[in-house]
């Protein structure tokens, strides 16, 4: 590498921030300059120096050729051969300091890592978290002299470093450390070696910083040269209690943190489900991936020190709607392009094929994709997060806070006005951070949303809300609060075509959005319910003040009036798990009349296919019947959708929405309600076959059952399991009608521990079939014979 020389005034800023920018000047120039005045007399130790700078230029060490050295005299010696000058004790202060060879002790398994628990990343880049201190050996070209030497390091990131904005990082050298600062302390003296102790800001900038020296003594400065070898990547720090992001349950940060395998619930409120998804935050090229993805946001790295920021740059670049994100979202049903989201069972595949095609977006995804990606990220940069599935989720598009329903004079769905929808299931992200821009108390779980719905300041995203300030109403709160309350506690508003044109409020639901909000349990698979962190119990004062405290700032503040009179009530519920793929659908219609007098209604039935997302695809049956409840009578009646009616209709997740009104004779209450359910598909069965060992391969067998009366066309199968198998693709052709088949794919086991095999069939008739089993993987014993 070529020398690189500068001049330099104001010598005396070092270690704290330079007052100077440093301005490369050309080499024969700054000899010139240099050239001491004709008249300047040729003293002895003026000789002695220039002896000096003639060995060291002329015995170049390759170790330290990359040094970039100023102010110091480099001309030969042409002395007397084979001898080298020997100078005394106050002549070595006028040597010059350079920095040979830095050692990050970075490997995984070393104890740097360990103390920062990013031992799991699968490279050996050296990561750190903020806040804490770390380690590092520098060998100089000699001894260090604390009395007549300076020393500082230097770290830069992003393209514009600068150092008012935390980019550009001057850590000096100090007797003693103070916490959340960047500065350096010598802690071990080992000849020309020294080793360094660094504390770091718990608000730094997450990303990946490089790393030079700058050495100062009186024969002038070095600056080693920039090897991207000893880059350091900083991340969010929860066990540090200075980060913004600090939690301080080990448990919590085991699992919000550590845990790179998680589960993700789907389905509908009464049939809930859950797939396995690998988060693979530690895996090989995910930090690299992740930290792709911040840069191709285009967003200054010196807002990366606040997780707020983070996470709104997150969730907008997971999407690709205006962004050129990560995911492509696709909810029509048509995938020829790209992949199923029902096929993808891990997030590396979708990152790594992203950072690989640099930047172009994956096809396919749909909510739990882009969640299961977030958690990815955010887990990968030291961010607390978890996967949430809020069942019976209302999508508000026009800021009023409740979800509207509007119908016709004989109570019949206007399809073209009902662009509000309620989602079988909706999944979205939380985050654990402090919110230093919000009122105190707002702090802790915050939701984020990087499906994109609705725009946020411009951008397709969502969050980070305040769960606390969500619980309470206080929508006015940034970010998206509005969004995420109507999702989880708006009211179903049904409205009715008057004859001029007019819409009146005939009807209203309180308690059929954001139902059995779930996510991962802390430490095992089971399902926790998290409602109670969204709202409060329904039906409760609490409750209904915080909904009328919310729908204040919405678009229809006047839906609330007097409640009307209802004294007839309906439900609609199922047995069991619900209604099985191939097979009739039945439901129960129960209607109860609470008053003394009698009853005569005209009920009126809709059953549709529906995507998941509660929007509308077609109508399968349609019914009308005249009912008659005696004084206090409860009347059950028994619902049928017979599997021909839609054989044909299905779409993914098979759901359907049975959509029930009417209207009681005598008081003119309006009867109206929704139901969805799905069609439960079966599971894949995975059976491992023999002991599981590093390096050695083992088969395991994949069995399924076709539950449909049709075959299965083209049937494709997708395994992989973190630290048993990337993810690969089989395509297996066709399965008969009822037919049951089993495959055996073989696999060489990478890590060691308990691990987790995931697979998914997809064919154009079905989708969301899925298995999981678990795998003891053992170290190889290289003593056996």
């Amino acid at each position: 590498m070529p020398a690189e020389t500068h001049s330099f005034r104001n010598m005396s800023a070092v270690g704290r921030f330079p007052s100077v920018s440093f301005t490369a000047v050309d080499e024969d120039t700054e000899e010139a300059s240099e050239e001491p005045p004709k008249e300047a007399k040729d003293t002895a130790c003026r000789r002695w120096l220039r002896r000096v700078g003639q060995c060291c230029c002329a015995e170049t060490d390759d170790e330290i050729a990359n040094t970039l050295v100023t102010n110091l005299e480099d001309v030969k010696d042409h002395g007397e051969p084979g001898k080298t000058p020997a100078p005394g004790d106050s002549e070595l202060r006028e040597l010059p300091l350079k920095v040979k060879s830095i050692d990050l002790m970075r490997s995984k398994t070393g104890a740097e890592r360990l103390a920062h628990r990013t031992h799991l990343y699968q490279c050996d880049d050296f990561i750190i978290r903020r806040g804490q201190t770390f380690h590092m050996w520098l060998t100089l070209s000699r001894p260090f002299r604390p009395d007549a030497d300076k020393l500082h390091l230097e770290l830069k990131t992003g393209p514009l470093p600068t150092v008012s904005k935390g980019t550009h990082v001057i850590i000096p050298l100090v007797d003693e450390l103070q916490d959340n600062r960047w500065q350096a302390a010598p802690v071990e003296l080992d000849g020309a070696r020294m080793k360094l102790s660094i504390n770091s800001s718990a608000s730094a900038p997450v990303g990946r910083y490089r790393l030079q020296v700058e050495t100062e003594c009186p024969s002038g400065r070095a600056i080693s040269a920039h090897d991207p070898a000893n880059d350091i990547y900083v991340l969010f720090n929860p066990w540090c209690d200075d980060d913004a992001v600090f939690m301080d349950a080990e448990d919590e940060r085991q699992e919000y943190i550590l845990n790179d395998v998680g589960r993700i619930y789907y389905g509908t409120q009464d049939q809930i489900a859950v797939r396995t998804w690998d988060y693979g935050q530690f895996d090989e090229g995910i930090l690299a991936a992740c930290l792709f993805v911040l840069e191709k946001s285009g967003t200054p790295p010196s807002g990366w020190g606040d997780p707020v920021n983070v996470v709104r740059v997150v969730s907008g670049m997971i999407n690709s709607r205006d962004d050129q994100g990560v995911v492509e979202g696709n909810w029509s049903g048509n995938y020829i392009q790209g992949t199923c989201p029902t096929v993808w069972s891990g997030s590396m595949e979708i990152l790594t094929q992203y950072h690989k095609n640099n930047g172009t977006p994956v096809k396919y995804g749909q909510c739990w994709i882009f969640a299961g990606v977030v958690t990815t990220v955010l887990r990968c940069l030291g961010l607390p997060s978890r996967t949430v599935t809020n069942y019976s989720s209302a999508h508000d598009t026009d800021v009023s806070l409740t979800t509207d329903v509007y119908l016709d004079e004989d109570l019949q769905p206007l399809a073209h006005l009902n662009s509000d929808s309620v989602w079988n299931f909706h999944v979205w992200n939380e985050c654990w951070m402090a919110r230093h821009d919000l009122p105190p108390g707002m702090g802790g779980w915050q939701a984020l949303d990087a499906t994109p719905q609705e725009t946020s300041q411009g951008t397709f995203r969502c969050g980070p809300a305040s769960l606390a300030a969500i619980r309470n109403g206080q929508v006015f709160l940034k970010h998206d609060a509005q969004f995420v309350f109507a999702e989880v506690n708006s009211d179903k508003i049904y409205w009715q075509r008057n004859p001029d044109g007019t819409f009146s409020k005939i009807h209203s639901e309180k308690k059929v959005v954001g139902h059995l909000i779930s996510t991962k349990a802390v430490g095992s698979d089971e399902r926790s319910d998290i409602t109670h962190l969204y709202k409060h119990p329904e039906g409760t004062e609490a409750e209904r003040i915080a909904v009328e405290t919310a729908c204040r700032y919405g678009s229809k503040a006047d839906a609330y009036s007097s409640p009307e009179v209802e004294d007839v009530l309906i439900e609609v519920t199922m047995d069991g798990d619900g209604p099985q793929m191939g097979r009739d659908a039945e439901l129960t219609l129960t209607l109860r009349n609470s008053s003394a007098e009698q009853r005569h209604i005209i009920l009126h039935s809709q059953v549709a296919i529906m995507y998941y997302t509660g929007v509308h695809k077609a109508t399968v049956k349609t019914d009308h019947t005249n009912l008659e409840l005696l004084p206090a009578e409860e009347k059950v009646l028994e619902w049928t959708l017979e599997y021909k009616d839609y054989k044909d209709q299905l779409v993914d997740q098979a759901a359907l929405m049975l959509t029930l009104s009417g209207r009681v004779k005598e008081t003119q209450q309006v009867l109206a309600t929704q139901f969805s359910f799905r069609l439960r598909t079966p599971d894949l069965l995975l059976k491992p076959v023999g002991k599981a060992v590093v390096g050695e391969k083992i088969a395991v067998e994949i069995s399924f059952t076709n539950p449909l009366p049709q075959v299965l066309k083209s049937v494709m199968f997708h395994v992989e399991g973190l630290g048993l198998a990337t993810a690969r693709k089989i395509h297996y052709g066709d399965i008969g009608s009822r037919a049951t088949v089993s495959l055996t794919e073989h696999l060489v086991p990478t890590l060691a521990g308990p691990r987790k095999l995931l697979a998914s069939l997809h064919c154009q008739q079905l989708t969301q079939v899925h298995g999981v089993t678990d795998v003891a993987v053992h170290e190889r014993n290289y003593g056996a014979v």
